[in-house]
């Protein structure tokens, strides 16, 4: 893809000056069900791939959402930030990169993830399985796991490839699309339009 991303400046300016905002790392991600309905859970912005436009979000490989993204790999995360008042609805493709993935790169951005997060969050992937009848009244916390071993099998990160953002600042009144589309001379590039709110 050409040139730089002219929205990714805008999330990395509402992150910065949301930090002191606790929830401005979690947003909303819909996927479509197997029922055609949509399907929708709170999930952690674990930061852009490196040197590209991919936003980064771990999982369990044994959640709901892996299953839907299988069946149809579109998604779309709706994300706002309180205090600067700014909304992003962003749609792409997820690639899903589990333990079974065959591609060496890939799995070492899996691998590189796991290290990026806290041994507190990696221990939740050692529970039993998400949104099943729980069994035990075993509490996660007695769970244990070495720091230095790599990531468990049920690790999963999911790298969303955006195609459009539907930026919207309800301070300034201004609404922008933002669409990747092919051009003339078949290279992707990122258009925008001002659009009404």
């Amino acid at each position: 893809m050409a040139g730089q991303c002219p929205w990714k400046q805008l999330i990395l300016s509402a992150l910065e000056s949301n930090a002191h905002v606790k929830h401005s790392s979690y947003f909303q991600m819909a996927t479509i069900g197997y029922n055609g309905r949509p399907s929708n859970r709170t999930v952690v912005f674990r930061g852009f791939e490196e040197n590209n436009d991919k936003i980064q979000i771990n999982t369990d490989s044994r959640t709901r959402k892996i299953d839907e993204l299988k069946h149809c790999p579109f998604a779309e995360i709706c994300w706002y930030f309180t205090d600067s008042w700014e909304q992003f609805r962003i749609t792409g493709k997820v690639d899903v990169i589990d333990s079974s993935n065959s591609d060496p790169a890939k799995l070492q951005q899996r691998e590189k993830s796991w290290f990026a997060s806290s041994v507190r969050s990696r221990l939740q992937y050692l529970g039993p399985n998400p949104g099943l009848p729980c069994l035990s009244d075993k509490s996660p916390h007695e769970l244990t796991l070495d720091p230095s071993s790599g990531p468990v099998a049920t690790f999963c990160l999911l790298l969303l490839d955006p195609d459009q953002v539907d930026y919207l600042n309800l301070k300034a009144d201004k609404r922008i699309m933002f669409a990747l589309k092919q051009s003339a001379d078949g290279e992707m590039h990122w258009y925008e339009e001002r659009i009404n709110p």
